[in-house]
């Protein structure tokens, strides 16, 4: 009787891992025949058509062009990844902002929206009802589409406990053990939510749709009003024994520096961060700061110019940045060091004095320092990793939606 009672479980488990073997091959060849796949998953032809047949009846992927295997016989049908089938939805909760992305299964941005918001002292409960409510209209906008949303992942900043959903400390927002469960409406039911620290996904959205695996492990350095890091080792993020590694920002720059909102004194984002370099440079903040009328751009206007003062805070900002990521380099030997956020459109004035700091501080332990990339996403990096996120899970288990 157990036996006999274990068999359905044991051949759906079975079914469903057998599933995102084909689902997977499929989006890494596409398109691929049938009898390709039979090839390449090990699975008999029989059972590659079974399984095809269920994920097309789930709309997950569809028959396309013919398509020629060999020098030989006649051209297969490829099977490739249904674009229009499930969805996946990004969020981020930034200090100066909220974003919410849509991804198609083919990783196809179809939906995308910032709207700029300062944060910082709104209480917890508005913010988060605010981001459900623009969740709520990028759903509706991709259901005009012909788009299910699969589920929704969340990018928040500062240190998190993601088992949990709670944001155990930002200090750039004001939050303490605050949780964070974002209601994301949708028929039949809200979409099942998961959340992570802002930093990590930025990092999985440049390697699923920046630099990507050429970039070997890499450090992407995440510029906001704070600073952090996403540390991918092998293709995977690294997150530390608690979830908290990354916390570039926090790291001591200058021990007699300013005080931090985390409670140290002269950490990096007071000397590299977005706001410490507009007050260095004497640009009022202003509301949107990075929108076409927003602060950045009012800084980049001012070393476009040859501003001294506005050159002289971006060359310190990056001689600090330098300087932190030469330890990290030290502590970690990263294939690459890739620059993000509001590093990307400063890169051309503040990677040289961080690139000449790197050099110095990392001294005769190797050969040469690795080279700093700026990645071509910039802000929009970890909404694209968070509905990237929900797209690698579905593509991990169809099953679930069938």
């Amino acid at each position: 009787m157990t036996k006999s009672g274990n068999a359905p479980v044991r051949h759906a488990t079975m079914r469903g891992r057998n599933l995102a073997v084909v689902l997977e091959h499929i989006a890494r060849h596409q398109p691929v025949t049938r009898a390709r796949l039979a090839e390449l998953t090990g699975f008999t032809k029989t059972t590659v058509s079974n399984l095809v047949g269920l994920l097309e009846g789930a709309g997950l992927v569809r028959d396309g062009a013919l398509v020629h295997e060999g020098e030989r016989g006649r051209p297969g049908v490829g099977v490739s990844i249904a674009g229009d089938g499930a969805a996946g939805l990004g969020l981020e909760v930034n200090v100066d902002y909220l974003a919410a992305c849509v991804l198609d299964l083919g990783k196809q941005v179809r939906y995308r929206h910032v709207v700029s918001a300062d944060n910082r002292g709104r209480p917890p409960a508005d913010v988060l009802a605010a981001l459900s409510a623009l969740a709520a209209e990028a759903v509706a906008a991709v259901a005009g589409q012909g788009l299910a949303v699969a589920g929704a992942a969340v990018a928040l900043p500062g240190l998190l406990d993601r088992e949990h959903g709670v944001v155990r400390h930002a200090p750039n927002l004001g939050w303490t053990d605050v949780p964070v469960p974002v209601a994301v409406p949708a028929a039949p039911a809200p979409l099942p939510t998961e959340y992570d620290n802002e930093a990590n996904l930025a990092a999985l959205g440049e390697l699923w749709f920046g630099g990507g695996a050429r970039l070997g492990d890499f450090v992407h350095v995440s510029g906001e009003i704070g600073i952090g890091a996403g540390i991918v080792v092998d293709g995977r993020v690294f997150r530390g024994a608690h979830g908290f590694a990354g916390e570039l920002g926090h790291l001591v720059a200058d021990p007699s520096g300013p005080p931090c909102s985390c409670g140290g004194r002269g950490c990096l984002e007071q000397i590299a961060g977005q706001e410490a370099m507009l007050r260095a440079a004497g640009i009022p903040q202003a509301r949107t700061v990075t929108g076409p009328d927003g602060s950045v751009n009012a800084l980049l206007d001012r070393l476009t110019g040859g501003d001294p003062v506005a050159l002289a805070a971006v060359d310190r900002a990056g001689r600090a940045l330098g300087g932190a990521l030469a330890s990290v380099v030290n502590l970690i030997d990263p294939d690459t060091i890739v620059l993000g956020g509001v590093f990307s459109p400063l890169a051309a004035w503040i990677r040289p004095p961080l690139e000449g700091a790197l050099t110095a501080g990392t001294g005769s332990l190797r050969r040469g320092v690795p080279p700093v990339e700026v990645s071509g996403l910039a802000e929009g990096a970890a909404v694209l990793g968070a509905a990237g996120l929900v797209i690698e899970r579905v593509i991990a288990d169809p099953a679930r939606l069938l």
